[in-house]
């Protein structure tokens, strides 16, 4: 199932940000896709403000995965964009990630896919008007 929200502004996130964990409260696993820019952990920074957490949320761009703590359980922010093969996100004990009862948030998953059973994705796309489309498959 298919399910579509337009952002016209940073206003409307936490509406959105909200839409989105319930939408995909089935799952804990949620992978983001679109291009760079497009805001993917804009709206990571919004779900996890959500979800109780008070920790700095950034891009782990460099570090590959951060680890945040909320109010129920914890998160963990992958960007997999710098990862050049299967072997480099094994070696980072991503397997472990899978078995613990905490959110994933996974930028750029291609790699990841194969390992994810219950996963919710959310495609940004920049429209010509500015306005950015989220679409949330389940």
């Amino acid at each position: 199932m298919t399910h579509q929200i337009v952002v016209q502004s940073l206003q409307d996130l936490p509406k959105v940000a909200a839409s989105i964990l319930e939408m995909t409260a089935q799952h804990q696993h949620l992978v983001f896709w679109g291009e760079m820019g497009t805001g993917k952990t804009t709206l990571i920074k919004e779900i996890c403000q959500l979800l109780g957490i008070q920790d700095t949320v950034s891009s782990p761009t460099y570090s590959i995965v951060n680890e945040y703590h909320g109010n129920e359980k914890k998160a963990y922010h992958f960007d997999l964009y710098r990862l050049k093969s299967v072997e480099e996100l094994l070696n980072i004990g991503f397997e472990d990630y899978l078995y613990e009862d905490a959110y994933l948030f996974i930028e750029w998953p291609e790699k990841a896919l194969d390992f994810l059973e219950n996963y919710a994705q959310i495609k940004l796309s920049l429209q010509e008007d500015g306005q950015r489309l989220i679409e949330i498959n389940l």
